[in-house]
């Protein structure tokens, strides 16, 4: 019988609200069969969809703030869309991988604190990542600030340029909102609290829709209008989560602001940073294709049809993210829980799970290809060029599917510097010049740069499979609760022995 010094500490809202995660029990039974892992299947299935579910639902609704914008730039003109392309690649694009990988920092922290019942130090953790996100804003003004020589810099066209650093101006507050959000999301999902997420997100997705066809088109503000609405939809969001949390939702989880908040901060920073590092390798992967669109001949065409199918690109990895945070909630959990076996039953459904669903999705644009051009685009030469590229697009979004649910396990394990040199290797090292190689001295054009960067995806993914599958999922777990006590305070660091 469990001491209550050992029970998890779970209210019974957290035990309510998140009957999907089994703490207090044992670990999965090992599969000894078919028939045996057909039952597991459906069983981990329904768990992980749960949490995919709606974190497929909120992680859509939020890349589709700027997917709107964009789409309603590309009817307002030619020049707009190029230039929203670019700040939301170049710049935004930039800034969110920042945030988004220091915030996830909180998903290996917090997931695996809940999962050994260490729900007080939820909160604390969130506040350390708020005040590092917010200082990391602060420094990365001087990008939105100075975009336009930024761009001109990297070989931007000069039109393209002016245009897209007046929109970085523009977005300055949701630089900010990054800072605040990405926390406040990962303290939620860690908790497996994603309903609330996905309600908040699609309230914003409704409302910003309709504001950004009345200011861009119907009043004609243009991209003007598209940013100050944009802008204000991620504040909603900011603001609808705050007041979630602090009005008591989270039972143990937050119990208001601390100065433990500015303990043991470093190491915190350290962590982000790896995150930061992992994330940003991959986010910066895809930005880069739109760069070297803008260096080829009609660089104008290149980078709108780009943009089209990065747009359905990044829809379709919003879906894989939902996977990434599901897998990366269930590792987290089980691994703080002392259960490998069902960490490492989770990895197999999310990735069998992510490949249909990718192949679906594939198989849906391809069918359609003759017509989903023109709902981004009015122009008929960048139709024409997005149609091309179908058949590249239809074997990205399977392969696209695949990776970040894979990352998430990297994340749930807290791997993510380990993952950061595998990034570097296969992204930049393999890929880059690969596409760089085909696109410009082979002649293949914007063909030949996403043949060879999508190639190095491929090689990124197969490593990180091996990984997962070679992995010893008891020393993980046995690490896990080792970072969970070093990390609440409960045993001093080997320095400090």
């Amino acid at each position: 019988m469990e001491s209550d010094a050992d029970a998890p500490l779970l209210t019974s809202k957290n035990v309510s609200t998140n009957a999907h995660f089994r703490t207090g029990v044992e670990d999965s039974p090992p599969v000894t069969g078919v028939k045996e892992f057909v039952r597991q299947f459906g069983i981990e299935s329904k768990r992980m969809w749960c949490l995919a579910g709606p974190a497929i639902f909120t992680a859509v609704c939020r890349y589709s703030l700027g997917a709107v914008t964009q789409t309603f730039a590309g009817h307002v003109g030619t020049l707009d869309l190029a230039a929203f392309s670019v700040e939301n690649s170049v710049i935004a694009g930039f800034s969110l991988g920042i945030m988004l990988g220091m915030g996830s920092a909180l998903e290996t922290l917090c997931g695996q604190a809940y999962g050994a019942g260490q729900i007080n130090m939820m909160g604390v953790y969130m506040q350390r990542s708020w005040i590092i996100l917010i200082t990391a804003a602060f420094l990365m003004l001087s990008l939105y600030i100075f975009a336009t020589p930024v761009l001109l810099l990297i070989g931007q066209k000069e039109e393209i340029a002016h245009a897209a650093g007046r929109m970085a101006l523009w977005m300055i507050p949701q630089l900010f909102a990054y800072a605040l959000n990405f926390p406040m999301a990962k303290f939620l999902q860690a908790q497996s609290r994603i309903m609330v997420l996905a309600y908040i997100t699609g309230t914003a997705l409704v409302l910003h829709t309709f504001f950004s066809w009345l200011f861009m088109l119907k009043l004609g503000w243009g991209l003007f209008g598209g940013a100050m609405v944009l802008n204000a939809s991620w504040w909603f969001i900011v603001v609808a989560q705050m007041v979630y949390i602090f009005t008591g939702s989270c039972g143990e989880a937050w119990s208001g602001f601390s100065f433990a908040a500015f303990n043991n901060l470093w190491s915190f920073v350290k962590l982000s940073f790896a995150s930061a590092i992992m994330l940003c390798l991959e986010t910066w992967y895809f930005m880069a294709l739109v760069l070297f669109a803008g260096y080829l001949k009609n660089a104008e065409i290149a980078v709108d049809a780009l943009s089209v199918c990065t747009n359905i690109v990044g829809w379709a990895i919003m879906i894989a993210i939902g996977f990434n945070i599901a897998v990366s909630v269930r590792v987290s959990n089980e691994l703080g829980a002392g259960h490998p076996r069902a960490a490492k039953f989770a990895i197999g459904v999310v990735v069998i799970s992510s490949f249909i669903f990718g192949s679906f999705l594939a198989i849906l644009l391809v069918i359609f290809r003759h017509q989903y051009p023109a709902i981004f685009a009015d122009s008929l030469e960048v139709q024409e060029a997005v149609y091309a590229l179908t058949p590249l697009l239809a074997a990205c979004l399977v392969i696209n599917n695949i990776q970040p649910a894979l990352s998430g396990v990297a994340i749930g394990a807290g791997w993510q510097a380990v993952i950061a040199y595998i990034n570097i290797a296969c992204y930049y090292i393999f890929g880059v010049p690969l596409g760089l190689s085909l696109g410009f001295l082979a002649g293949w054009g914007i063909k030949g740069i996403w043949v060879g960067m999508m190639s190095g995806t491929v090689v990124q993914t197969m490593i990180l499979f091996l990984i997962s599958y070679r992995t010893n999922w008891d020393k993980e777990a046995s690490l896990a609760d080792k970072r969970i006590k070093e990390w609440s305070g409960q045993k001093k660091t080997v320095e400090e022995k």
